[in-house]
């Protein structure tokens, strides 16, 4: 059945664009461009992963820890082309995320027919939490990943229906990465083939010749980072692994019980609202769809039951505890795709359904902007404070009166990052990172400076392990003190704790 679109007058101005993909990037890009001028306004603190990557930024690294390197290589040559500063982290993000975008869009565009249909399929990214507001929040990796996942189901959609060399191309760019993005997206190349093997044309184009140059294409992306994954397994698996695993001592009969409630709990808080939302705008239609269907939502419940069944077999077989809704990213980015083509199979009407999901655009973009603002300015009546509360900037009070440091030790990740905005030129590192001993050539530029957060008050004792760390590489504490600095936007008398110690050698 042909999907019914009927012309309706009085469209909202806001409405209007999603008549068409391009008007519905007008849109878009009006909405990440108030993304960035907001980003920009809040204070210049920096989230987790903001910090973490302004922090990596000085290092050019095959690998990086438990996260593949792609975002930050990235920041990288970003940085090191304008320099570390608020802009270099907030527009890369949102050009990324606008592209997450452009391509869910061109890939709704390859299953569906309708051009108001392929737009709304494209807006309706906005009804998943963990692509709207959680990556504004503070995500970076997962940002790439996104953008990577959305290439991916162009460049797969298109090669099942109209294949091309460049479309082949294409998919194994988006694979490569997507693979160095995060590697939970490892899974999605060996499930979207798994999906299109029942379907007998769609079969035949695995063992297309053109797959091979597409592999190719795919393995020299992620071989730089492979060979240093080789050597450092335990290193890229042990952060993740204790996020998925409780710490707690498993007592259980079933320990996988709690990993797999955790996953429905995850499953349930990632698509909830984009159901309510679907619901509420199509209402009848959206139950008559669901007995609809065709090649393509069977490809794509295909592409769903397998990554549910995927997930539940890593639950099992590594005994996770606990599952984040933003793990499902590339599992699920597909959802609102799927749904709107299951509509559109069934002949729903998209007069003024549409038009009520479209009403929600505007309403969700709000929603977004509003939050990411009142959590930090309303700081002082909420009673609570976010990481760009923190008032890093004072810390430049540090070195009044005293000499240029040749070199920072930061406590973490979080404070380094920050402190490479407060003091640009200096170089910033961590114990153990990215050397377990001190650089000599550092040594000669100034005495050392070291910084880590206090607990809540207004006192910040030395690190047991900095004063180790002070002792194994011949140093001397010279002066020591702490800060305790007002929260941004926060109550009178409320404070952050930084301690600082000046180092010299013996």
């Amino acid at each position: 059945m042909e999907a019914r679109v009927k012309a309706q007058p009085g469209i909202h101005p806001v409405q209007s664009f999603g008549r068409s993909i391009g008007n519905a990037l007008i849109l878009l890009a009006a909405y990440f461009l108030l993304n960035i001028a907001l980003r920009v306004a809040l204070p210049h603190s920096l989230e987790l992963d903001e910090a973490e990557q302004i922090f990596y930024s000085q290092y050019l690294l095959a690998g990086y820890g438990p996260q593949a390197p792609f975002y930050n290589w990235l920041q990288y040559a970003i940085v090191a082309v304008v320099g570390p500063s608020i802009w270099a982290l907030t527009v890369p993000k949102n050009i990324l995320l606008f592209l997450c975008y452009v391509f869910y869009g061109l890939a709704g565009r390859e299953v569906l027919k309708d051009r108001s249909v392929q737009a709304a399929s494209m807006l309706a990214l906005l009804t998943l939490p963990q692509v709207s507001y959680m990556p504004q929040q503070d995500l970076t990796h997962t940002v790439a990943l996104l953008c990577a996942t959305s290439l991916f189901l162009f460049g797969f959609f298109r090669t099942l229906e109209r294949p091309s060399f460049g479309s082949y191309m294409l998919l194994g760019i988006a694979t490569g990465i997507a693979v160095i993005s995060k590697y939970n997206f490892a899974l999605i190349p060996l499930i979207a083939i798994a999906a299109a093997i029942p379907d007998r044309e769609w079969r035949q184009r695995l063992f297309d010749w053109r797959i091979l140059p597409a592999l190719a294409v795919s393995l020299a992306i992620v071989m730089p980072h492979l060979l240093w994954l080789y050597g450092n397994v335990d290193q890229a698996t042990a952060g993740t692994l204790s996020k998925m695993v409780d710490s707690r001592e498993a007592t259980d009969i079933f320990p996988a019980g709690e990993g797999l409630l955790s996953f429905v709990v995850a499953l349930i808080a990632f698509s909830a609202l984009t159901i309510v939302i679907f619901a509420a705008s199509f209402r009848r239609d959206l139950i008559r769809a669901l007995k609809a269907g065709d090649r393509w939502t069977r490809l794509m419940e295909r592409m769903i039951a397998i990554s549910l069944i995927a997930i539940v077999g890593v639950i099992l077989v590594t005994g996770t505890t606990h599952i984040r809704e933003r793990w499902l990213d590339p599992f699920l980015l597909i959802l609102p795709l799927y749904i709107f083509r299951k509509l559109e199979v069934s002949g729903a009407d998209f007069g003024l359904p549409l038009r009520r999901f479209l009403r929600a655009v505007p309403i969700l973009m709000t929603v977004v902007v509003t939050i990411l603002t009142v959590r930090v300015v309303a700081g002082e009546h909420i009673g609570s404070y976010t990481k760009l509360n923190i008032p890093f900037a004072g810390l430049g009070r540090v070195l009044e009166g005293q000499p240029r440091p040749g070199l920072i030790i930061a406590g973490d990740r979080h404070v380094g990052g920050n402190l490479r905005l407060v003091f640009p030129d200096t170089p910033i590192m961590m114990p153990g990172f990215p050397d377990p001993g001190l650089p000599n050539d550092l040594l000669t530029k100034g005495p050392l400076l070291f910084i880590w957060r206090g607990p809540e008050g207004k006192e910040a004792p030395m690190p047991p392990e900095f004063s180790t760390w002070i002792t194994d590489n011949n140093g001397e504490v010279t002066g020591i003190g702490t800060l305790a600095l007002p929260y941004y936007f926060g109550k009178s008398g409320d404070t952050f704790a930084f301690g600082y110690a000046w180092v010299g050698r013996k």
